[in-house]
């Protein structure tokens, strides 16, 4: 299977992202594709934000938009749903995401995914790993001195 996936979260979903959610699910370019909306909120929002690198805690929803296919074939349609998708519910989003659930072609959203812990994770990282060896995945970068 071939497989892209978007992600964004949500602080509320208004009946204008549902519509937007009902618009796409419609027009699944392949019926192997999901569309997820998970509850969060609960005892991740009981944590400061600033206790762990995640950063998040602010968002009550999460919506993954996952299409998978199996033709090669149909990876410039398949993929432009998702990012149509994606585009499309972004006025609804907090901006923020979860780093396990962005695609290698996001990393200008890697500072999303940790948002205020960001500078503080870079500049751990410049201490622990300067030249960077754990690179791989979406990456913090080490702070420059």
């Amino acid at each position: 299977m071939r497989n892209y996936w978007k992600s964004h979260n949500f602080v509320a979903l208004p009946d204008a992202a549902f519509d937007v959610v009902i618009d796409y699910a419609g027009r699944l370019p392949s019926p192997h594709c999901e569309i997820f909306l998970g509850v969060l909120g609960g005892a991740v929002s009981k944590v400061a934000t600033d206790a762990t690198a995640y950063g998040s805690r602010e968002a009550n929803f999460v919506m993954n938009v996952h299409c998978r296919w199996e033709a090669a074939a149909d990876d410039q349609r398949c993929i432009a749903w998702a990012r149509e998708f994606f585009q499309a519910a972004t006025p609804f989003a907090t901006g923020s995401v979860y780093v396990n659930f962005m695609t290698a072609d996001e990393t200008d959203r890697i500072a999303n995914a940790y948002g205020k812990n960001y500078g503080r994770l870079a500049q751990i990282k410049a201490k622990y790993d300067p030249a960077n060896l754990f690179h791989v995945n979406q990456n913090v970068k080490p702070k420059a001195a």
